[in-house]
C-alpha cells in the first residue's frame, strides 16, 4: 500500500507537468522538468552556500558542477552527487532540496554534476564526465576545502547508477569511502517482481524504460557493459560501504536489492532501506510526506557516520 501522504505530492506533480505538450522532445522535457522543480523547490537551509560554480575538462566535453557547502570553516566532509532524470533531465538545481540538506545536516560540502543527457549524448559520456569529475574533486580537495580521505559518491534512479558505475570505474584508484545508492537503475532485468507489481508507477512505468534505455544505450550490447549495467560487474569486491535505498512501489525496487545483495556477498558492507510504502522518487515530495524526510535524514545520517569513522 502506498503512503497516503504521497497522494498530495502526486497531485501537485501531475499538475506541474499538464501543460507539456504531446511529442514533447527531450530538450522540451528537460526545460518543463527545471520549471517544475523550481516551482517546488524549498527554501534553502540558510546555513548553506550555494553560489559556486565549476566547469571540469572530461573525455568528453566540460562538465558543469554546482557546490553546496556548510558555511562551516575547515575541511569538509565530500559527497559527489548524481541527480535522477531517466538519464535525460534533470540538473543541480531540479534536486537541489536533497543536496543542500545533505549540507547542512553534516556540515559537509556536496558537489552536484550536471552530466551530459541523452539521447543527444549516450553513454558513456555521462559516465566519463562524473569520472573526471571524482577525480578533479580528489585532486583539488586542498583548494575546494575538502578532506581527500573522506569523499563519498551518491545519486538518485539514473544518479544512483551512474554512482554506481563510477565507483567500479575508479575501485583501486580513488579511496572513495561510501557510495548512497537511492532508488538505482542497476541492470536493464526487467523481469523481476517489482516490475509485474508496479507497472505503472507512478512517476516511471515500465512501458516507458525501454525508450529510456534506447536513448542511453543506443547500442544494445552496451546493455550488458558493467558500465551501463554494473550489476554485471565480474566482482564487487573491494567497493566502498554502500547504503541502498529503494521503495517499495517502483519498479526499479528489485534491481536495487539484487544490486545490496551483490555488494553484500562481495564482503562489502550493506544498509538496505526498503522503503515500505513509498514510491519511485519519494525524495521529491519532502513538503509533503514525514517518511520522505525520515528517509533523508536517515542517509544524511549513515554518511555522517562513514565519515567520522575515518576520523
Amino acid at each position: 500500500m502506498m503512503n497516503p501522504e504521497l497522494n498530495a505530492f502526486l497531485s501537485r506533480w501531475d499538475k506541474e507537468w499538464a501543460s507539456l505538450k504531446a511529442g514533447a522532445t527531450p530538450a522540451d522535457r528537460r526545460a518543463h522538468f527545471e520549471i517544475a522543480a523550481k516551482n517546488m523547490r524549498l527554501p534553502t537551509p540558510k546555513d548553506v552556500d550555494t553560489s559556486a560554480e565549476h566547469w571540469i575538462d572530461s573525455p568528453n566535453e566540460q562538465v558543469r558542477v554546482r557546490v553546496f557547502r556548510h558555511n562551516s570553516e575547515g575541511e569538509q566532509p565530500c559527497l559527489i552527487y548524481m541527480h535522477g532524470g531517466a538519464f535525460m533531465q534533470g540538473s543541480p538545481e531540479t534536486h537541489w532540496d536533497i543536496t543542500s540538506r545533505i549540507a547542512s545536516w553534516n556540515k559537509q560540502t556536496v558537489i552536484s554534476v550536471d552530466y551530459a543527457k541523452s539521447p543527444e549524448k549516450p553513454f558513456p559520456m555521462a559516465l566519463d564526465q562524473v569520472g573526471a569529475v571524482i577525480r578533479w574533486v580528489n585532486n583539488n580537495a586542498q583548494k575546494l576545502k575538502i578532506d581527500a580521505s573522506k569523499i563519498s559518491i551518491g545519486g538518485d534512479s539514473a544518479g544512483g547508477n551512474l554512482a554506481a558505475a563510477a565507483t567500479l570505474d575508479v575501485r583501486g584508484e580513488i579511496p572513495l569511502i561510501a557510495q548512497l545508492l537511492i532508488y538505482p537503475s542497476c541492470d536493464f532485468d526487467r523481469t523481476r517482481p517489482s516490475y509485474k507489481e508496479n507497472p505503472d508507477g507512478p512517476i516511471i512505468t515500465v512501458a516507458g524504460m525501454e525508450a529510456v534505455n534506447k536513448n542511453y544505450c543506443p547500442n544494445a550490447e552496451d546493455r550488458t557493459s558493467p558500465r551501463a549495467a554494473p550489476l554485471l560487474a565480474k566482482s564487487h569486491a573491494n567497493l566502498p560501504a554502500a547504503f541502498v535505498a529503494v521503495a517499495e512501489c517502483d519498479p526499479l525496487r528489485d534491481s536495487g536489492i539484487v544490486y545490496a545483495e551483490a555488494l553484500e556477498s562481495a564482503g562489502v558492507p550493506v544498509e538496505y532501506d526498503l522503503g515500505d510504502g513509498l514510491i519511485h522518487g519519494y525524495l521529491r515530495s519532502l513538503e509533503y510526506c514525514t517518511d520522505s524526510n525520515t528517509k533523508l535524514e536517515k542517509m544524511a545520517a549513515w554518511l555522517k557516520l562513514q565519515n567520522e569513522m575515518k576520523t
